[in-house]
C-alpha cells in the first residue's frame, strides 16, 4: 500500500488535538486520558477477539447496523470515548479514521465525527395474511382530553418559577405519600369555595389521577361496587382487577337510580353526579340526598368522580355530593380535564377514618405525582391562575358547544342533542339500529369517536340506546369546523 494506516488523516475530533493514530495498547505509560472527560455518552461492549481497534470498529459497525446509532448521531471525541472504554486515544482515532474511509462515519471540522447518512433498511415483509390498513384519524372527537393547545404555558411557567424558588429544601427529598402540604392547603381552599367540598388539608391525599385513586380504594373495599349502567369500561376494569365485582344502576335523565342500591348488596357506589358520563345531566337533588341516606344507613361509601364539574354553561353550579356528608363520600378530582392529562395530578378528599388506610395503600414514599408539578399547581391555584384559566376555557368550550348545536340544527335537524349543559361532550341521539352504521361512516370520514354502546355495562337490564358521544374539547380551534363538517357527513339520513 502506498499509504500506511498510521499516516492516514484522522477525522476531526472536537475537543481533542489530532495526533498520531498508530494503535497503542492500554497499560502503564499508554496514552490513556486521566480524570473526568466531558462529552457524549456512548455505550459499547468490546467483546470478541482481535486487537482493541478491530473490536472497537466491530462494536461501532454493529451499533450503526442495528439502528442503535441513527444517521447523523454525533460520536464522542477521541479523548472522551477512550477515557470511558479505558483504552488509548490513538486507538479510538485509528478506528474512527478507518470507519470514515469505509463510509460508516463522516468527519468534518467543527462538526466532529458522526454516523454517516445511510439508506434506511426496509424490514422484511412478514409472511402470512396481510394486516388491515388502519384509517388515518383526521379529527379527534373522543371525549377524553381538553384542548392541548390551550394549556396556559406562560402562567404555568411563572408558577413553576415561583414555586421552585420558594420551596423548602425538604421538598426535594423523599416525597410524602399524602402529597405536598402546599398543594393540599391550596386545594382545600379552592374546593370549598368552588365545588362546595368540606375538607381540611389533612383529609386530602394527592394521587396521579382518578384511575389511581379508584385503584387505591378498590383494594380497600370488600364487597361489590355499584356503578352507573353507562360509564367507562376502564373504571369497571380497575375495580375488577382489585377483586371487586360491579353492579349496574339504571341511568335516566335524572342520573343514576340510586333507589335501587339496597337490593344490590353493594358496599360502595361510583357516581358522576355533577355531569353523568356519558349520557349527561346532573344527579337530581332528591337522588343526591337519597344516596347519602343509603350510605349512612348501610355503612356504605359513595365515590364521587368530579371529572369535569368546572365546565358549566346553561345552569347554576352544582356542588359536590361530598358536601352533604364528608364522612360517607370520597371526592376525587384531577387536573386532567381542567388543565392537561399530562400533569398526572389528582386529589382524593377522604373521610377522616379512611385517610390512614389510603396512605398505607399508596405506599411509604411518593411514587406517582411529581413534587415540582404539585408545587407548581399549588402556586397556580393560590395566585388565581387556575380560576382565570377555567373562566377562559369555559367561554371557549361554550363557543364550540354552541357551534356544534347550530351546525346540527342546520345540517341534521332530525338528530337530537343531549347532555350539553355542562362538560366537554354531547350525546347525539340516533334512530334505533343506526349506531354501528354511523360509526363505520365516521371512520370513513377520518373521525375518532365512540357510540353509547361502548359505555354500556354488559350486565345492564336497560334497553340499549343508539347514540354518538361527541367530545368537543380536543380538536384545535382552527380544525373544529372541519371536524363538524365530517361529522355531519357520517350521520344517518332523516327517515
Amino acid at each position: 500500500m502506498a499509504e500506511t494506516r498510521a499516516n492516514r488523516p484522522a477525522p476531526y475530533d472536537s475537543g481533542s488535538r489530532p495526533g498520531p493514530v498508530a494503535e497503542t495498547p492500554a497499560g502503564p505509560g499508554a496514552d490513556v486520558p486521566r480524570g473526568p472527560v466531558a462529552g457524549t455518552d456512548l455505550h459499547l461492549e468490546l467483546s470478541g477477539g482481535g486487537s482493541l481497534r478491530n473490536r472497537l470498529m466491530n462494536a461501532l459497525r454493529e451499533a450503526v447496523r442495528s439502528g442503535r446509532l441513527a444517521p447523523g448521531t454525533r460520536l464522542p471525541p477521541y479523548r472522551g470515548l477512550a477515557h470511558d472504554l479505558g483504552i488509548a486515544r490513538n486507538t479510538v482515532a485509528a478506528a474512527y479514521a478507518e470507519l470514515v474511509e469505509e463510509g460508516w462515519l463522516t468527519a468534518r471540522r467543527g462538526s466532529g465525527t458522526q454516523v454517516a447518512p445511510r439508506a434506511a433498511v426496509r424490514p422484511a415483509r412478514a409472511h402470512g395474511p396481510r394486516r388491515r390498513t388502519t384509517r388515518r384519524v383526521l379529527h379527534d372527537l373522543m371525549p377524553t382530553s381538553p384542548d392541548a393547545a390551550a394549556f396556559p404555558r406562560t402562567a404555568w411557567l411563572a408558577s413553576a418559577r415561583r414555586a421552585v424558588v420558594a420551596a423548602p429544601n425538604d421538598a426535594f427529598g423523599v416525597g410524602d405519600p399524602r402529597g405536598r402540604p402546599e398543594l393540599r392547603e391550596a386545594l382545600a381552599e379552592y374546593l370549598a369555595r368552588a365545588r362546595g367540598v368540606r375538607a381540611e388539608p389533612d383529609r386530602i391525599v394527592v394521587c396521579s389521577g382518578f384511575a389511581h385513586g379508584l385503584r387505591l380504594l378498590g383494594g380497600l373495599l370488600k364487597g361489590p361496587v355499584a356503578v352507573e349502567s353507562y360509564g367507562l369500561a376502564f373504571h369497571r376494569g380497575i375495580l375488577e382487577e382489585t377483586g371487586r365485582s360491579t353492579v349496574p344502576l339504571p341511568v335516566d335523565p335524572h342520573g343514576a337510580r340510586v333507589g335501587d342500591l339496597p337490593g344490590t348488596g353493594a358496599e360502595a357506589v361510583l357516581l358522576t353526579p355533577a355531569h353523568q358520563f356519558p349520557t349527561g345531566g346532573p344527579l337530581h337533588p332528591e337522588r343526591r340526598a337519597a344516596v347519602v341516606d343509603w350510605a349512612r344507613a348501610s355503612g356504605g361509601l359513595v365515590v364521587e368522580d368530579d371529572y369535569d364539574g368546572e365546565f358549566r354553561y346553561d345552569r347554576q353550579p352544582v356542588g359536590a355530593v361530598q358536601g352533604l356528608d364528608p364522612d360517607r363520600v370520597v371526592y376525587i378530582g384531577s387536573a386532567g380535564k381542567s388543565l392537561s392529562p399530562a400533569l398526572r395530578t389528582g386529589w382524593m378528599v377522604l373521610p377522616g377514618w379512611l385517610v390512614d388506610d389510603v396512605v398505607a395503600a399508596k405506599g411509604a414514599r411518593e411514587m406517582w405525582a411529581g413534587v415540582v408539578d404539585q408545587l407548581t399547581l399549588a402556586d397556580f391555584v393560590a395566585h388565581g391562575s387556575y380560576d382565570r384559566h377555567l373562566r377562559h376555557m369555559r367561554r371557549r368550550y361554550r363557543g364550540r358547544r354552541d357551534l356544534l348545536v347550530r351546525t346540527l340544527a342546520a345540517r341534521a335537524p332530525h338528530i337530537g342533542v343531549s347532555g350539553i349543559a355542562a362538560g366537554l361532550h354531547a350525546v347525539l341521539e340516533l334512530p334505533e339500529g343506526t349506531e354501528e352504521a354511523a360509526l363505520r361512516a365516521a371512520r370513513r370520514q377520518g373521525l375518532a369517536l365512540e357510540g353509547l354502546g361502548a359505555y354500556r355495562h354488559p350486565d345492564s337490564a336497560m334497553p340499549p340506546r343508539d347514540g354518538l358521544v361527541i367530545g368537543y374539547g380536543t380538536p384545535p380551534e382552527h380544525a373544529f369546523a372541519a371536524a363538524l363538517e365530517a361529522l355531519c357527513l357520517a350521520l344517518p339520513a332523516p327517515p
